[in-house]
């Protein structure tokens, strides 16, 4: 039997299917934009990073501004939802390069981020793809156009070479110096990670990156007051640094050593102990080494790399590593090991090796101290403590010491 309508049946019925195809291109609408889930600023005196971290991949226009100088940054296919609203609070009054962030829905699509300055800034702005914890994320680098560089600390130089692909070139053209024999020993201290790098993070939260700076300001205190010995640190502050500008800065510096401090972490919390390892160019010591190293070499994608980078340390530098170099690695990692078994127990009882990206300087003995096992809750506890710090700045210290009256020339 066939049915008619009237024409007022026919126009609701037209009426609730619009509403319909409207509420659904507006959900569809609503799920297409990217979301921001997480804003992070970390101020640092080299350089500050603004971070922008969404669920999907962000597509952006940039321009710098003057009078005053500021970043305008426009970011499409996004609303602002009070995740990004609180970018402004993020701003620290001892930025030395932020004065403030303003976020504006500038269109229904488009987000705004105004960035005012204190100082004319080179932005260095860059995507970078999901990897460990991290989902898509926007990254603002602000370097200062007039870096102040020093002798003693050419960090700024090196970052800069390194954003303009010019490290590789310049690291090649660093001859090993022939020291005097009353030279002081250069120690170049390398906290691990940093910045948008937490490292491993403990039970009760406990960051890496926080642990293994403070054991490298004590450490460097302690050689301070050594005779005949000048230290560095590859950072001193709570930033961001790639391996290979860590070990440029070393090669820069003319370094005698090198020691990357980190504290370990793995899925079985009762793992522990204290472990030192050298470099490999012929493979791990054991499974367990090889995946460690390459936790640590994945510090660069994790952090946030704008570019491949220099391949300084994947090709023709690495072809010059000298047998002496090597063997005074495992010599000063066997000489720290021996001074940490008396200050914790070891995870293994001889020093390990692998191929961690960050001891590959072809002319400096390098090693990688793993402190504690951070994933270890008693162990957690010690890191944290200063009574176990200064206890491991020593060991590391009279290690050095040790290796120093022994070492091959």
């Amino acid at each position: 039997m066939s049915k008619t309508f009237s024409p007022t049946k026919r126009f609701l019925i037209k009426g609730i299917m619009a509403t319909c195809l409207l509420s659904v291109t507006r959900v569809g609408f609503a799920a297409s934009m990217a979301q921001i889930i997480a804003v992070r600023v970390w101020p640092s005196s080299t350089y500050t990073r603004i971070t922008l971290e969404s669920n999907a991949k962000l597509n952006y226009k940039h321009a710098k501004l003057h009078n005053p100088d500021r970043i305008v940054i426009d970011i499409d296919n996004l609303n602002l939802n009070p995740t990004l609203k609180t970018i402004s609070t993020k701003v620290l009054s001892r930025d030395p390069f932020i004065k403030s962030i303003r976020a504006l829905q500038l269109d229904p699509k488009t987000v705004r981020l105004m960035i005012e300055l204190k100082q004319g800034i080179d932005p260095n702005t860059f995507t970078l793809p999901p990897i460990a914890e991290f989902k898509h994320r926007l990254v603002v680098d602000l370097y200062p156009s007039k870096p102040t560089v020093t002798d003693d600390d050419p960090l700024l130089a090196l970052l800069e070479e390194y954003q303009k692909g010019e490290l590789n070139k310049k690291q090649s053209q660093i001859k090993s110096s022939n020291k005097k024999k009353n030279s002081p020993i250069i120690v170049m201290l390398d906290p691990g990670h940093g910045g948008e790098d937490p490292g491993a993070i403990g039970y009760k939260k406990t960051r890496e990156k926080d642990i293994v700076l403070q054991i490298a300001r004590r450490t460097y205190n302690l050689l301070k007051k050594e005779p005949n010995v000048k230290a560095y640190m590859t950072r001193k502050e709570d930033v961001f640094i790639p391996l290979n500008v860590r070990v440029a800065k070393a090669r820069s510096l003319h370094a005698d050593l090198f020691i990357s401090i980190h504290a370990d972490a793995f899925a079985n919390r009762s793992v522990k102990g204290s472990s030192v390892f050298a470099l490999s160019t012929r493979g791990a010591s054991s499974s367990a080494a090889s995946y460690l190293a390459q936790t640590q070499n994945d510090a660069d994608q994790i952090g946030g790399v704008s570019r491949s980078g220099d391949k300084y340390l994947d090709n023709t530098i690495l072809d010059l590593v000298q047998k002496t170099t090597l063997s005074n690695g495992v010599l000063l990692g066997t000489a720290i090991l021996n001074r940490m078994k008396k200050v914790n127990k070891l995870h293994k009882p001889s020093i390990e090796k692998a191929g961690f990206a960050v001891l590959k300087a072809p002319d400096i003995p390098s090693v990688l101290v793993e402190t504690a096992f951070i994933s270890n809750i008693n162990e957690e506890q010690k890191l944290k403590t200063a009574s176990f710090q200064n206890q491991v700045s020593k060991a590391i210290v009279d290690g050095i010491k040790d290796y120093l009256k022994r070492r091959k020339n």
